[in-house]
């Protein structure tokens, strides 16, 4: 726990915090010893030739102070101050310790009142009630993807929530964003640094060789200069540039709701980092706490690995446990659009003109999988774009007909009709062979041409269209499924009126009362206080924060959260509950978060009613 470290937004376990201290520091962030930061110069010497300070001078935050290991003597607590983050007295040790030596030299750290770390191992990490940690051996970790990933896992989930995580010496422009990705909040310059005064010119894609370089590919200040010109001091300083750039870039990137994306581009110039990415995309609980249940920033699925994002997984393990469909006319699956919501598209209104609510419509799509039509709107639904080339890959083949069979396996049609291309054909008959049923195939050369949308029309014909009512209730119950959990939709809404029109559906109760409305940029329901009451008094899983006795407005804060349910992810809905005060509103910190924080901002508060 902190009182010096806020997490203020969230993008997987990447976070954009502040360090408190006199002069705040927004990370993730470049931080260097606040004495080489006074002139002492910086790693192997590499300082400009007329007396500059350290190459990091001016764009690392000097905000550490170093009392020095006590490998010797237990040392006495060093004297700190509110305007540095001081590193407790410890004993660092290299990768690859034996955990038997670390453990015959543990030690008690002090208890001090201003900014502190302490530093720790992946075999030691605890809470140590410090504001920052210091992952010592982290260089020994640096091009092992499978050793980096657990070690990240074992040391973010060892200390506090609200905690700060330096690795020192690991930095690089190539690495920095997977190394934040992963849960890095603060770093320095000395590989950067070390790297230019052994003549490596380093970028965001990698490192080249000082003396294969004819020009200098960058227009930093340090690369201002003739190349005949510029040596290896120059070189370290460039490194620095390029990396304090592109810690910017992450900053960004974290801000938009959009590293992820990033990520999948940059990493791949350096395998290591790839492989890391992949293997974080394997440790899906580690990533799924963390990453938001809904925002508005557009998924950009240009490679494969897309399919494996939280996002895509989560909302095919919702659709295919949680959805349940209500309509007993026939299933028509059809190709996706690359206009967001689907039915706003051309493509979509044919269809539409074609089946006249005479079936329920599924679009299938790489990479969310498969998307009813109630769900649309729902995160991410309308929120990810992707690359069409009119042919599908093994594994999109794989990933989506696996979810398609997983949904018709928990759904009852009378029937299938596929009104897809012939690149969807390969799916539809995996999924055909899979369950022993035959779909109904309608397109002819392209599901949009005069023939095909007869052919769709023709099948259809004799079904009886269902109406408004049934379409509106539908929806707004399966988003409560998606939302909330499996049975939830029947549980809240048993005596539904729905007023308003698609897409901010208002859900009222028999008596007229309002108790849910439909938000649009989301595709989800935000409760009122009637609402809410219903929802706790229901079967439906309910996501609960107990506060202290006081009356939020506007914001629970971490500190007067007593307890919260550890499934409450950032942007869930949820119910606040306290002696003094019933509220709901939306979650912007996961549950185990609230509990373990005492910085930051718990709930955002919609409505509140303050008890007798």
């Amino acid at each position: 726990m902190t009182d010096h470290f806020e997490v203020h937004e969230r993008d997987g376990a990447a976070r954009l915090a502040e360090l408190r201290l006199d002069s705040p520091v927004t990370t993730p962030a470049l931080v260097t010893d606040a004495d080489r930061a006074d002139g002492a110069s910086g790693a192997a010497g590499a300082t400009a030739d007329d007396g500059d300070s350290a190459p990091e001078a001016g764009l690392a935050h000097p905000v550490l102070t170093d009392p020095g290991s006590g490998w010797a003597t237990e040392p006495d607590a060093p004297e700190g101050d509110d305007a540095h983050l001081t590193v407790l007295p410890a004993r660092g040790f290299p990768a690859g310790t034996p955990e038997e030596v670390q453990d015959a030299f543990d030690a008690e750290y002090p208890t001090v009142d201003f900014p502190s770390a302490a530093v720790v191992s992946t075999e030691t990490a605890t809470d140590h009630g410090t504001d920052a940690y210091v992952l010592s051996g982290a260089p020994g970790l640096v091009g092992h993807a499978r050793a980096f990933v657990d070690a990240m896992i074992r040391v973010r989930e060892a200390i506090p929530p609200d905690t700060a995580l330096y690795l020192p010496g690991v930095a690089t422009p190539a690495n920095v964003a997977t190394l934040v990705y992963a849960g890095v909040d603060l770093v320095d310059a000395d590989r950067a640094v070390v790297r230019g005064t052994q003549g490596r010119y380093l970028t965001v894609d990698g490192h080249q060789f000082l003396e294969d370089l004819d020009e200098l590919p960058c227009a930093c200040p340090a690369c201002q200069q003739p190349r005949e010109e510029f040596d290896r001091a120059d070189c370290a300083r460039h490194n620095v540039n390029a990396l304090a750039a592109a810690l910017k870039t992450v900053r960004r990137r974290i801000r938009d709701g959009r590293l992820r994306d990033y990520i999948e581009g940059q990493a791949r110039h350096e395998q290591w980092l790839t492989a890391t990415f992949r293997r974080l995309d394997q440790q899906y609980g580690y990533l799924e706490e963390r990453t938001p249940v809904l925002r508005q920033a557009e998924i950009t699925a240009a490679t494969e690995d897309t399919i494996r994002r939280v996002e895509i997984q989560r909302f095919a393990e919702r659709v295919t446990s949680r959805y349940r469909n209500r309509f007993d006319n026939p299933l028509v699956l059809v190709p996706c659009s690359a206009a967001k919501p689907y039915s706003d598209s051309q493509s979509h209104r044919q269809y539409h003109d074609a089946v006249q609510w005479r079936a329920h419509k599924v679009s299938m799509t790489s990479p969310i999988g498969v998307v009813p039509q109630e769900l649309e709107l729902t995160y991410p639904a309308q929120h990810y774009d992707s690359v069409v080339t009119g042919r599908w890959s093994a594994n999109e083949i794989e990933f989506v007909a696996n979810v398609l069979e997983r949904y018709l396996e928990r759904t009852d049609y009378p029937r299938v009709i596929a009104h897809v291309p012939d690149d969807y054909r390969p799916i539809c008959e995996r999924v055909e062979e899979s369950l022993g049923t035959e779909f109904t195939y309608t397109v002819e050369d392209h599901p949009t041409t005069t023939e095909s949308l007869g052919n769709l029309a023709s099948e259809l014909s004799g079904e009886p269209a269902y109406g408004k009512r049934e379409r509106q209730h539908n929806t707004v119950r399966a988003i409560a499924d998606y939302q909330f959990g499996a049975g939830a939709g029947d549980a809240l809404f048993d005596d539904l009126t729905i007023r308003g029109s698609q897409p901010g559906l208002q859900a009222h109760d028999g008596d007229g009362e309002q108790l849910a409305v439909v938000v649009r940029p989301y595709g989800t329901l935000a409760f009122t206080l009637a609402g809410a009451r219903r929802w706790v008094e229901s079967e439906a899983p309910t996501k609960r924060i107990e506060i202290d006795d006081f009356v939020p407005h506007g914001s629970v804060l971490a500190p007067g959260v007593v307890d919260a349910d550890e499934s409450i992810r950032v942007g869930d809905e949820v119910v606040v509950e306290g002696p003094s005060a019933f509220a709901v509103g939306r979650a912007e910190m996961t549950g185990p978060e609230m509990a373990a924080s005492t910085r930051g901002i718990a709930a955002e508060v919609r409505h509140v009613d303050e008890l007798d």
